[in-house]
């Protein structure tokens, strides 16, 4: 099931057929496994990988550290779990090092992410501190590559 995962996990369009040929199994077999990691949470979603800068959709990110006070009795989840039920929030993950939680966030503008992070993020009971880092490009996301088809726009000197 590991070779199945990675090439789902590499493109997720392909379809049973194709996976069946490049694991040397049958359809069913294949139908079989993807609803048993399904069942299992193994396979939590099938998302596309989006340039969003090919777009019309305004779109900044940020990337936010915070330090937070674990909760009694639920440590880091109670505290995660607030901040996941966020709109803004993309993903929350527990950190080794100089900070607990890394929470990415997306919005309009910098504005609107400043303004989440003070009134929204930065208030919760158990958050210390927040440090937030702007994304100002993406080179390289899910295995995918953004770098080559845009030039560098600032020119050389």
């Amino acid at each position: 099931m590991d070779k199945l995962l990675k090439l789902l996990d590499s493109n997720a369009r392909l379809t049973d057929e194709q996976l069946a040929t490049m694991l040397d199994i049958s359809q069913a077999e294949v139908r079989t496994q993807i609803a048993k990691l399904e069942k299992e949470g193994a396979i939590r979603a099938y998302k596309a990988v989006v340039d969003w800068d090919k777009t019309d959709r305004e779109c900044v990110t940020a990337i936010i550290e915070l330090k937070v006070t674990p909760r009694r009795d639920v440590g880091f989840e109670g505290i995660a779990e607030q901040i996941m039920a966020f709109e803004e929030v993309e993903s929350v993950y527990l950190m080794s090092g100089g900070y607990d939680l890394s929470v990415r966030v997306t919005g309009r503008s910098f504005q609107e992410i400043a303004a989440f992070v003070a009134k929204r993020l930065a208030p919760l009971e158990s958050v210390i501190s927040t440090a937030t880092h702007f994304v100002l490009r993406r080179y390289k996301e899910s295995n995918v590559m953004f770098l080559g088809d845009n030039q560098d726009e600032r020119g050389y000197i």
